[in-house]
């Protein structure tokens, strides 16, 4: 193929302009199998845009500016190479350009992020989002998507910081033999460069090979803000699909790969995973003020949501939060982002509502004038502790907050105090850390509230520097029931050393048993009758109450 004015096999490559293009053309020139084309459909572009250009009328008078004829007669016609490759404007797909376009040749899509490409491009003429080709690339990427063929997708910045690991990557989705010889060109104008290069390609005509980027920007102009907000958005988009490399990933592996199709509530819309963020004015963000709630759903019902929706309305009052959504509201929100994800069962919901946006960033809520931002994560999520054979916990040197402090009555986002002693539990290779309180008696797990058994009594400590959870207090209610005998007092560490049988109780882990402590086993080493006795207890109550979610229908 190829080989006396053959049949050529084309890679299309589709870029925004002031990207990395014109160096990954000269980068696949070096190659010794591949001939270029500098942006075949630019003449065809400007025909029927009527675009204005410095050099407009001397290009329309050379070039070819049928679209249809430079498809058929140019990017797919003869050639003396088993390769060629293509440099693309996104925005030269227009309208009325033959199908064989897209269907023919290998494609790959290059982003660069629309900071620098508005920064660098309004040097030369003011831009348009037409002209940035961000919103074309996204519909490139879809429609040969629907084709079966998804385009790898690479970002200049890595490109330009790791040429050889991302073009690597590139031969390799493309299904060619990478040659070295990609890495370095020589510097200066190119017989195939379009007749626009003095206008564009100063900078890469200086060059011997890909650059890094630069360490600190140039200023952005505020004239083109809008432009970035419009473009960043498609951009955002396209990087989620960048080949990862041995350098930087943008997609770690989930831990329920399920959760990868969230849509979240987020202010007052349901949106996509990865749209769901919160401003950096938010007082979530500028520190940690916000309450939460964790709920569960089983069977097409919410288990105590009414319990949950008190205690996060208690929580905003203590803090003094203003302009509060309605209950009703809150549970609208609930129940929309339930079904839309088709979360019936087996989910878990991390209900926030902070105190809102800033007008400016600082402490004092004053500066809140936009009202609360309601948050509802609702993931795929079973019991994360094994509470079947059990747990393993380390006490942690860090101390649970006092009264004194900040009233761990308030379910507040403020939780580095738990992720202190957390990261203690995790050095440990334990599952939780329990918390003592400053006299030194256990007042709770860094995420759970946690009992003892011994000779048949259950006890928990004193909900003094502890959260008295929902889950804790159904637990003690079904103690009561089983007519079992119940204590709440101040424990001491050593009673949980010797107890016959220890168990945490919470939204996210349900009742998980603790079979060691310190390292000391707890009782024989297994899951206790007691604790048996009350998670079967708890799972008939989660199975038989509940706040139904509308529309939802057991099958």
């Amino acid at each position: 193929m190829g080989e006396n004015g053959g049949e050529v096999e084309v890679i299309h490559l589709w870029s925004s302009p002031r990207s990395a293009s014109t160096s990954l053309m000269y980068s696949f020139a070096q190659r010794d199998d591949t001939e270029v084309l500098d942006e075949p459909l630019y003449a065809n572009f400007l025909r029927v845009t009527g675009a204005e250009r410095p050099y407009r009328e001397d290009l329309l008078s050379k070039l070819e500016s049928d679209g249809n004829k430079v498809v058929k007669e140019i990017i797919f016609g003869p050639g003396q190479k088993k390769y060629r490759f293509c440099k693309h404007m996104a925005s030269h797909r227009l309208p009325g350009l033959t199908d064989e376009l897209m269907k023919k040749g290998k494609h790959c899509i290059l982003i660069r992020n629309p900071l620098d490409v508005l920064t660098s491009y309004n040097k030369v003429i003011p831009p348009s989002l037409t002209d940035l080709g961000y919103c074309s690339m996204v519909s490139i990427y879809s429609d040969l998507c629907g084709g079966g063929k998804p385009p790898p997708v690479i970002d200049s910045d890595l490109l330009q910081e790791d040429p050889e690991a991302t073009l690597r990557g590139l031969c390799d989705d493309l299904g060619i033999p990478f040659q070295a010889a990609m890495l370095r060109w020589e510097s200066g104008p190119k017989p195939f460069d379009g007749m626009w290069a003095p206008y564009w390609y100063k900078n890469t005509h200086k060059s011997t090979g890909f650059e890094p980027p630069r360490k600190y920007p140039s200023p952005f102009p505020s004239s083109l803000y809008n432009l970035l907000e419009q473009s960043s958005a498609f951009y955002n988009l396209l990087k989620r699909y960048v080949r990862q490399t041995t350098t930087r990933s943008f997609n770690p592996k989930l831990p329920v790969p399920d959760n990868e199709k969230l849509l979240s509530w987020v202010g007052d819309e349901i949106v996509p995973r990865e749209s769901a963020k919160v401003s950096v004015f938010d007082s979530v963000v500028q520190g940690g003020d916000a309450v939460w709630e964790g709920l569960r759903i089983y069977n097409g019902k919410i288990f105590k949501l009414e319990e949950h929706l008190d205690r996060l309305f208690d929580s905003a009052k203590a803090l003094a939060f203003s302009n509060v959504p309605t209950r009703e509201y809150v549970k609208e929100a609930i129940f929309k982002t339930l079904i839309r994800n088709g979360m019936f069962n087996n989910a878990h919901i991390r209900l926030t509502l902070t105190r809102g946006k800033k007008v400016t960033s600082g402490m004092s809520p004053a500066f809140n004038l936009y009202g609360c931002t309601l948050i509802v994560l609702a993931e795929w999520k079973p019991p994360v502790y094994d509470n079947e054979r059990g747990i393993n916990l380390v006490t942690a040197t860090t101390r649970r907050n006092s009264p004194n402090n900040l009233d761990s009555k308030i379910h507040h986002n403020n939780l580095l105090n738990n992720i202190l002693a957390k990261i203690e539990g995790n050095n440990s290779d334990a599952d939780d850390a329990i918390m003592l309180d400053k006299d030194g008696y256990v007042s709770e797990t860094n995420a759970t509230n946690i009992f003892l058994v011994k000779k048949g009594r259950v006890a928990t400590p004193s909900a003094d520097y502890c959260l008295p959870g929902i889950t804790r207090a159904t637990v003690m209610e079904l103690v009561v029931k089983e007519n079992l005998v119940l204590v709440e007092r101040h424990i001491s560490l050593s009673e949980f050393h010797t107890a016959d049988e220890v168990f945490t109780t919470g939204t996210m882990g349900e009742l998980s048993p603790v079979i060691k402590i310190d390292g000391r086993i707890v009782g024989n080493g297994r899951v206790g009758p007691v604790t048996q006795r009350l998670q079967k207890a708890y799972a008939n109550l989660t199975a038989e109450s509940g706040v139904p979610i509308p529309t939802y229908q057991q099958t």
